[in-house]
Order: C-alpha cells, then structure tokens, then sequence
C-alpha cells in the first residue's frame, strides 16, 4: 500500500504545484522571492523554488548581474535590527534572546538560496548559480558579501561527511568518463583512447569524489599511476605504449593529476580529504605500496622568472630545476605563504618537497608554465601530522635535503633592490 501511496502522493503534489506555478509564472522575481521566504507549505514552496531557478536559467548577463544586485542589496543584514538583538542578547545572554539574535543578523538571501535547494537538480542549479556569480566579481565588488554567502552555504553541504569515494574504470558509465575527459584540467585527455589508457591497465587507478545531491556530476578527481619507484616524467606515465607492471609488483603510488571539476565549488576544498581517502583505499587494495608521492606541476615558475628578470629561453636544464628549487622553497605571497598555489595545497595536506626533474612536461602547457619542471611532493605516512603543524603554524617548507642543495645553487636577484 506504501507504494501505491507514494504515487497518489507525488502525482497529488505535482497537481497542487502546477496549479500553483500558473498562478505565479507573470510575478515578478523579486515578488516570487518574497513569497518564497514567505511560504510555509511543502509543495507551493517547491513550485516557487522551480520556478525562481528556471526564470535565472533564462537570463542573459544583465539580467543575471540585476539578479546578484538584488539578492546582495535588497536581502542584506538589516543592520538597525541585528545592533537592536546584539545589544540585547549582550543584556540578557539566554537562548531566547540568542535564538532572536542569530534570526536577524542572517540576511535574508541565505535563507532564500536554502529554500531554493528543495527542488531536483537544484544543488548542481545552484553550484552553477554561484559560477556565474565569480565571473562578475571582478567588475561587481559590491556582489563579494553574496559570493561569501554562498561560501558559508557549501561548506556545509559539500561537508566531507557527505561525500562519496568512486572509483573510475574503464568500465564505468559513459556520461562519467566524457566528464573526466571534460573536466581534467593538468594534463589534457586527447580522446577516449587517451582515456582508457589512462584507466584500464591495472597499473592505473582513477578515484572521485561525488556528492548524494550531484550523483552524475564529479567535485574533484584524481589520477593514480602504481610504479615501481618514483616517475620523473609526465611523458613515461602517460607513454602510448609503455610496459604495464602488475599492481603487486608497484611499491609507489603516484598522484599525478588532481581536477577540480565545479567552477561554482571555488574555495572549497576537497584534495585533502581525497588524497587522505584514496591513500587508505590503496593501502587496502594494494598493501605492498609504502611510497605516496605526487608528480606535480608549477605553475607559476615561468612567470616569477619573467618578473623577477631570470628568464632565460637557453637556459640548461639544470639551470631550470634550480630556478624551481629556490622558487618552491624561498618565494611567499606577503601572507608568508609559498606563492606557488599547488605547493600550499600539498604543503598544507603535511607533504614534503622531495625531487625537481627537469624535462618532466614537454607539452607545450609544460614548456610554458615552468619550462617543463615537475616536483614531487612525498607523502611520508610518519610524519604527514608533524609537517602539517610546522606548515600551518610555522609555514615551514618541509624538503628533502637534496632540493635545499639545489634551491642553494643559484643565487636570485631582487630586480626592485
């Protein structure tokens, strides 16, 4: 009878609800905002969201930029109320006046984009909402207090305690494989033979991470390349038609690609728990690997050269992993953290600087960003902890003593000096 009923249900739901969307489809989006906030029941609330979400999906930038303006300045903090509940929670701190309290100094669009989140689909619609508001930043600073936000929201949603490890094979569903062909954004997947290279030999591993409200829609993914010892080169993990070694003759595990897929999820960070998350799925797979290290690349070499008036197109190869060194280990934003922006992400998880190779990325993107030199990054299980306190307190740059060495060759100089 619980089947039958739950039909009865939905199709009842889905007659109150159109009956309820004709009646508000010719209403301003703004007057649809304040019934929204306003509604107290399930299915006229749900109309309200699906039809809020579909008029944006039809706006054009200006209608979306009035949009932002209008839920960043017409839903703010009421700032004469929230002083009025501060003073008086500061007068009588009990849970009625901080109940009162917090209910007021929340703007209103917070509560709005969570009442827009009760439709299908409408977390990925919202994920994309917030994409399109970063793009108009840069112009719209006033539009920063909406971007913060949506921020505070998908911290919470896209919480670690929500999210799904997937692996990706070969024999995964098609509509996710054209993703990861999509979305990998380090070392470009020329096509779907590229791709199954890159997931089918067993050798090879693949992991994402997915979230219950985006089931089809990967948030970050990472590829894994099982050696035997450390990989120098992008171009002898991805080689057409390299010698595959069995999975339990590896002892390495190296990282080698790690995408974020979400333009909207900017800010929230998910590589930590992934690498934390696949290193204990590997060591279950494959219990013989001891060794986790990255083959990354730096992205910002070529143009700390360039500014810093040390580039040189004839420069030796050894010249570039010495420019790398010193650049990984010396060069901080006035923050004091490493200006390069994949070093703190590994820095920060508690890995080490553990080798700069030269000639490790001929690609043309390689060549260009850092004069093809990758780092690896090591993963030392024993001292992750430790080497995460002396970043983070410290911002201490862990490295083996054979890149301080190289980092010492090369003397810098300060072009403003």
């Amino acid at each position: 009878m619980s089947f039958f009923a739950d039909i009865l249900s939905s199709l009842f739901d889905r007659k109150l609800g159109l009956a309820s969307r004709a009646k508000d489809d010719n209403q301003p989006i703004d007057v649809l905002c304040q019934a929204l906030l306003s509604s107290r029941g399930d299915v006229s609330g749900m109309s309200l969201a699906q039809l809020i979400l579909d008029r944006y999906a039809d706006l054009d930038d200006s209608g979306k930029l009035a949009w932002f303006s209008l839920l960043a300045n017409d839903m703010d903090v009421p700032i004469d109320a929230a002083i009025a509940t501060i003073k008086a929670y500061k007068a009588t701190p009990s849970a009625n006046s901080y109940e009162t309290m917090v209910a007021t100094v929340e703007p209103a669009r917070l509560q709005l984009i969570r009442r827009l989140n009760q439709t299908h689909d409408a977390t990925a619609k919202l994920v994309k909402m917030r994409e399109d508001l970063i793009q108009f930043l840069p112009e719209h600073p006033h539009l920063g207090k909406l971007n913060v936000d949506f921020k505070h929201l998908f911290a919470s949603w896209f919480n670690r305690g929500f999210l799904v490890l997937r692996p990706i094979s070969w024999s995964s569903p098609a509509h996710i494989l054209e993703k990861i062909i999509t979305y990998e954004s380090v070392h470009e997947i020329e096509n779907w033979d590229d791709l199954r290279r890159r997931l089918q030999p067993e050798d090879r591993r693949c992991f994402a991470f997915f979230h219950p409200a985006m089931p089809d829609e990967p948030l970050i993914f990472v590829e894994v390349a099982l050696t035997k010892g450390t990989p120098n080169s992008i171009q002898t993990i991805l080689l057409e038609n390299r010698d595959v070694i069995p999975a339990e003759k590896a002892d390495t595990a190296a990282f080698y690609s790690i995408s974020n897929c979400q333009a909207g999820l900017a800010g929230i960070s998910f590589g930590n728990s992934l690498i934390k998350t696949v290193v204990q799925h590997l060591l279950r797979e494959v219990p013989q690997i001891r060794n986790f290290v990255t083959l990354s690349p730096i992205p910002g070499l070529v143009k700390w050269l360039r500014e810093t008036g040390q580039f040189d197109v004839d420069a030796t190869a050894e010249t570039h992993r010495q420019q790398a060194a010193y650049y990984l280990l010396n060069e901080k934003h006035h923050n004091g953290q490493p200006r390069d922006p994949v070093a703190r992400f590994h820095l920060k998880n508690g890995a080490l600087v553990g080798a700069v190779h030269a000639n490790a990325d001929k690609s043309k993107n390689g060549i260009a960003q850092s004069c093809g030199v990758m780092v690896n990054y090591r993963y030392d299980l024993s001292r992750i902890s430790e080497n995460h306190e002396a970043f983070a307190n410290q911002q201490t740059v862990i490295a083996e003593k054979t890149v301080k060495a190289l980092a010492a060759e090369i003397e810098i100089t300060d072009p403003a000096a």
